[in-house]
């Protein structure tokens, strides 16, 4: 029974931390765009590739 004494107000931390950093969140813009990073992935990199590295075997 002695440990509710400690697990509410750990509770209630933690629920007043997580209100806060949503809050936070919401302020800084981390929800402007919730589309845009969805859709990059399928739009093409027109951008040569790097070229291979030399092959340590060769040598």
């Amino acid at each position: 029974m002695n440990v509710i004494y400690l697990l509410i107000p750990l509770g209630i931390a933690l629920l007043v931390l997580s209100v806060l950093g949503f809050f936070w969140a919401v302020r800084s813009g981390q929800f402007d765009d919730l589309d845009s990073p969805g859709v990059q992935i399928l739009l093409d990199d027109d951008r040569a590739p790097p070229p291979a590295p030399p092959d340590a075997h060769d040598a």
